[in-house]
């Protein structure tokens, strides 16, 4: 029990730290906009960027919002990366069709399709473990 207590802490820990990228990078695209960029964009499109910096902030917080009983928020942790995925998956269209994006861009393309999923499966297997163990059901 006690290792399954130390790999739980260690899914904490991971998930915490990771989402910490979407919280700080989406805070600071709804508070300065395109301004990391310096290009000049249409108010309509500064309005999109910051609409989607705002969903991002949202996801690292829900994300967070999973770790004191990650053990039992399956269904929630399971919702959050199919939703980073697809914005991964985007991402990868919009690389194919128009080049590659700067540095910053693809860390977060691997962030999205491959380390989300990864956790996601972490996470299956601690909920599982801890099923097994506890007779906890999904919340």
């Amino acid at each position: 029990m006690a290792n399954m207590e130390r790999e739980k802490k260690l899914l904490q820990q991971s998930v915490a730290i990771v989402a910490a990228l979407p919280v700080a990078t989406g805070l600071y695209g709804v508070l300065f906009g395109q301004a990391l960029t310096g290009d000049a964009v249409s108010i309509s499109a500064e309005s999109h960027f910051r609409f989607m910096s705002g969903l991002l902030l949202g996801i690292g917080l829900c994300f967070w919002s999973t770790l004191p009983s990650i053990e039992i928020r399956t269904g929630r942790f399971r919702l959050l990366t199919l939703l980073v995925v697809i914005g991964g998956l985007s991402r990868l269209i919009g690389l194919v069709l128009t080049g590659l994006p700067s540095f910053f861009m693809v860390g977060g393309l691997f962030i999205e399709l491959v380390v989300a999923p990864v956790l996601c499966l972490w996470q299956t297997r601690i909920a599982n473990r801890y099923a097994d163990a506890y007779g906890v059901a999904e919340r």
